[in-house]
């Protein structure tokens, strides 16, 4: 009899270790939650504080007779942002936001907030300035929380698609001696008295690594050196970029809608609460599954230019002109899943796409335009396979041959058709999280008027 008793005692006795988002796994056990006070209410003999441990939130439950006077008080005085190491006795509740509310037995302070500094980012609300400026401390909300689970759950999709389908993670270099297009949107480095830029794509680099492995991509960060202040735009940012030997526009584009949907698939299937917290409308996202429509460049500018004459947009597009913000937002808005534009006039596009067999005039390229407005978020290209076509297109864009002599090797030693795109992660987590502006998509943001935190 009392070997039972000492028994069930000491099973009591010991919390589970756990997290808020696997506090499913524990009903009805007693756990211990390392954490912070995100918020706290009382209503007489009751506290309620709310607590978050970066992979959620969870509402705690205190009635005063449950607990020994001291962790009542200890409660009843947190600060927000306090940190705490929680026990509690898990309990289903459908009424909760995670389905899961936590009878809170003991809380043990790390470290309290100070009430004559208090945390500055309250419930109330603060404008956009403020918050970015306190961008440090504004990642432990609740949405932007979420926000920052559901980017790495598209970084890994991506990496889990390309590696399970053959590609090899090769790294291009941040410094390089030369721009892909141009130097006017780069920003320059001194690197030992010579000039140097910082990328902005590792394109060049990785189709040399496709041509000894075959099917390579590359994962990092870029910039880009443009005075834009649209919500679409940040000088550093990430991209993702396959590359292709023996690959043309349609496997590219063939590529890119099996590579979004695979993504977008992912992200509801492992991240739904997150996505629940953010209010995105998760039906917009079960659409999102290869094929996509296509529309050429002609397709597409008269399909604007209808709209003009319709009202629906106040100017008339230029042929010959690459799209906008407001053309790729009118476009993309059109259809319920990504729309894929091909073949842009070779004018306008990169000096290294292969200009169309059927049309010189037009490029083998694509853009992917993502639905509700989103604009684009994939560009590719089949890249230029000959050496004399090549040298003649760097020389018309008037760029630094010298600069490019390891480029043009690649055409001189074995070169074969071969394709790529680049898909910025940002604007990946501005449209599946349905989000306003670019800025929230990533930790720091760095824009044009701000590079502080």
């Amino acid at each position: 009899m009392t070997d039972t008793s000492v028994t069930t005692t000491s099973t009591q006795a010991t919390p589970v270790p756990a997290t808020i988002a696997t506090l499913k796994q524990h009903e009805g056990q007693t756990v211990v939650l390392h954490g912070w006070l995100y918020n706290l209410r009382a209503s007489g003999k009751l506290l309620f504080p709310i607590f978050r441990d970066g992979s959620g939130t969870v509402q705690g439950i205190m009635p005063k007779a449950a607990v020994t006077p001291e962790v009542w008080e200890t409660t009843k005085h947190l600060t927000q942002e306090s940190s705490v190491i929680v026990t509690g006795r898990v309990r289903a509740d459908q009424r909760a936001p995670g389905g899961y509310e936590l009878d809170v037995e003991n809380v043990e302070v790390v470290q309290r907030v100070p009430e004559e500094q208090p945390y500055p980012i309250t419930p109330k609300e603060h404008g956009v300035d403020f918050l970015m400026e306190h961008r440090h401390l504004w990642i432990r909300s609740p949405r932007q929380s979420a926000i920052l689970r559901i980017r790495a759950e598209i970084i890994k999709a991506a990496r889990d698609y390309l590696d399970d389908n053959g590609f090899v993670l090769t790294d291009p270099p941040i410094l390089t001696p030369a721009a892909c297009e141009g130097t006017s949107t780069l920003f320059p480095v001194d690197y030992f008295g010579d000039e140097a830029f910082l990328t902005q794509s590792g394109q060049l680099y990785i189709e040399s690594t496709a041509l000894a492995l075959g099917k390579v991509y590359s994962f990092g960060p870029t910039f880009r050196a443009e005075k834009s202040k649209t919500r679409r735009h940040l000088t550093e940012f990430w991209m993702v970029e396959p590359e292709l030997a023996y690959a043309g526009l349609d496997d590219l584009m063939a590529l890119a809608e099996n590579f979004l949907s695979f993504i977008v698939g992912r992200v509801l299937e492992r991240r739904m609460p997150d996505l629940k917290v953010l209010e995105r409308d998760a039906a917009k996202l079960e659409l999102i599954r290869a094929p996509f429509p296509r529309l050429r460049y002609d397709e597409a500018v008269a399909m604007l230019n209808e709209a003009h004459a319709k009202g629906l947009l106040e100017h008339p597009f230029e042929y010959g002109n690459d799209f906008g913000s407001p053309d790729e937002t009118y476009i993309s808005s059109q259809f319920d899943r990504p729309v894929m534009v091909h073949r842009y006039p070779a004018a306008v596009k990169a000096f290294y796409m292969e200009p169309d067999p059927d049309d010189p005039k037009y490029a083998l390229c694509v853009d992917v335009l993502a639905p509700e407005g989103y604009g684009e978020i994939i560009g590719g290209s089949q890249r230029i396979a000959s050496y004399d076509l090549l040298k003649q297109r760097i020389e018309d864009h008037h760029l630094p041959l010298d600069a490019f002599q390891w480029y043009l090797d690649l055409r001189r030693y074995g070169s074969v058709p071969h394709s790529g795109f680049g898909m910025g992660i940002e604007r990946a987590v501005a449209w599946i999280c349905g989000l306003e502006h670019v800025r929230e998509t990533i930790p720091f943001a760095r824009t044009l008027n701000r590079i502080y935190p």
